[in-house]
């Protein structure tokens, strides 16, 4: 038969049913505890000094309690026998512990060696000798604090989702925020966990609290802390920046500690249990529409726990009047990253090229790029501001390039033209003559090579040898080079060669008649 702890007031009404003159059957009857148990009692209360006379005002608290003594006397040390008997076996069962093995493991290891001690009571060996367990210790209920300051948040898995978009099922996320005080939550459902879905995440909640918290306390998620710990964390700069235009703070919570957000991990099981499971979603935005339905109704209007309100209608009366204003404008997400200067004199940002000054090539910058600008910052310094381009394209500016690389770069013909005409009209007439092709960019190699020889032979000798070649109509950057080799360009143009005079009459020519057969000679005769 199982042992049951007789209770104080079952003991106090043994005892005044028997000072009421019932016999110990009745006793046993009326208060439903065995027969055995009231003979007990009753001659403990006697023990005690209770008197049958002596009326039912004798049952203080302090007689009981030495009824209940003389019955069920403590033990000496507070233990009984299997606390002994781990004891004898205290370096064993601290070993197994300090390992890791669970109490109820430690249990059947006693057992196999004919020790017999229930798990209880190695738990609470284990507990006062060793001290508690990781995550099992002692701990403090922290306070809500004021309406409106604080808001946790938390990532959770919920399970496999279809995604239209690609055609396959994908692992849907739920970013969940929970109000410290009222404990009003929102959900926030996702395919990634990336900083533009965090963002997007935060701007939803703001829109469905109808204001913004004052501090945010985020898991050490990586989209929003880049490096943990427990003094200074190192947080995403993007975010930051977010949290900066938002107007709230950032209080991560420890790494592995969910005590420093319990509201929001108790209510993790929640969503997977009263949401998610069970249900079916056609796409991403069915699931959100309907998760956001649920934490109106059901999750809004029950009765919680431990504040015993409802949360939808705790953070409409208390907490909601007390929020940052909501946000009116949408929040342009910008890109920051650290690039390096290629020797092209750009960067390459989201697929896009932007122009660096030259003297930075090689060297890092840091590039903030939103959906209108590209700013760049080079030892905090801004440098260079671009309009944003989609990818695949560039913006370059030509004061960051070399001058004499500028025109080639740019394909700038007409101030390759400009760069000819500044050396002679005849240089520029044949440079203008060269480029004039339906593609003239790839006849600019010429052409500098044309100023090339200007540079080195200088610009009168070279726009004569232009102007002797384009007298002849000769159109070809070799033969300037060549006449001026030569040093031709300035010799006057060569006659025209004299038609050849017929040839003198030789000793052997004979007359074409002696060549004449006989039958030509008959017919011309006839």
């Amino acid at each position: 038969m199982v042992f049951r702890e007789v209770p104080m007031f079952e003991v106090r009404e043994v005892l005044r049913l028997w000072l009421g003159g019932e016999g110990l059957r009745a006793v046993a009857r009326l208060s439903r505890v065995d027969r055995k148990t009231v003979r007990r009692y009753v001659d403990a209360a006697l023990e005690a000094g209770v008197t049958v006379d002596g009326g039912v005002d004798q049952l203080d608290d302090l007689t009981l309690g030495r009824v209940v003594e003389i019955v069920r006397p403590h033990r000496a040390d507070g233990h009984g026998h299997a606390w002994a008997a781990l004891v004898e076996r205290r370096a064993q069962v601290e070993a197994w512990a300090s390992s890791g093995v669970a109490g109820v493991k430690i249990c059947e290891l006693l057992a196999r060696d004919g020790v017999i001690v229930p798990e209880r009571t190695v738990q609470r060996f284990i507990a006062t000798e060793f001290g508690p367990r990781r995550g099992q210790g002692a701990t403090v209920r922290v306070a809500d604090g004021e309406p409106g300051h604080e808001l946790q948040v938390d990532f959770a898995r919920l399970g496999l989702l279809d995604d239209p978009d690609s055609g396959r099922r994908r692992v849907c996320h739920a970013l969940i925020f929970t109000a410290v005080f009222s404990r009003h939550m929102f959900v926030w459902l996702s395919f990634t966990q990336t900083t533009d879905t965090v963002i997007a995440g935060c701007e939803a909640a703001w829109l469905f609290f109808g204001g913004v918290f004052r501090v945010l306390v985020p898991d050490n998620l990586t989209p929003v802390v880049t490096k943990a710990d427990g003094l200074e964390p190192r947080f995403n700069e993007t975010f930051v920046e977010y949290a900066q235009s938002r107007g709230f703070v950032i209080d991560p919570a420890r790494v592995r500690t969910p005590t420093d957000k319990p509201r929001v991990e108790r209510m993790v099981q929640f969503v997977r249990s009263s949401f998610w499971a069970g249900e079916t979603f056609t796409s991403l935005a069915d699931a959100q529409v309907k998760v956001e339905v649920w934490c109106q109704q059901r999750a809004g209007m029950r009765v919680h726990g431990t504040t015993q309100c409802r949360p939808i209608e705790h953070f409409r009366l208390e907490e909601q009047d007390q929020l940052l204003p909501a946000p009116t404008e949408h929040y342009d997400v910008p890109i920051h990253a650290t690039c390096r200067v290629h020797r092209d004199h750009h960067i390459e940002i989201a697929k896009a090229l932007y122009s660096i000054p030259g003297n930075l090539i090689g060297k890092h910058v840091q590039v903030r790029a939103d959906r209108r600008v590209v700013r760049v910052f080079h030892r905090s310094q801004l440098i260079k501001v671009h309009p944003r381009q989609q990818p695949g394209h560039r913006s370059t500016d030509p004061a960051d390039l070399p001058a004499e690389r500028t025109t080639y770069a740019l394909r700038d013909i007409a101030h390759l033209q400009k760069m000819a005409a500044s050396h002679g009209e005849a240089i520029a007439v044949y440079a203008a003559a060269v480029l004039d092709t339906p593609l003239p960019w790839t006849k600019m190699r010429q052409v500098y090579a044309l100023l090339g020889l200007v540079k080195k032979w200088g610009p009168d000798r070279v726009d004569a040898a232009c102007r002797r070649a384009l007298d002849a109509e000769a159109v070809n950057v070799g033969l300037i080079g060549r006449m001026l080799e030569r040093a031709t360009e300035s010799e006057p143009p060569d006659e025209p060669p004299a038609p050849p005079a017929p040839p003198a009459t030789s000793r052997f020519a004979r007359d074409p008649g002696e060549f004449t057969t006989d039958a030509a000679k008959a017919r011309r005769s006839a």
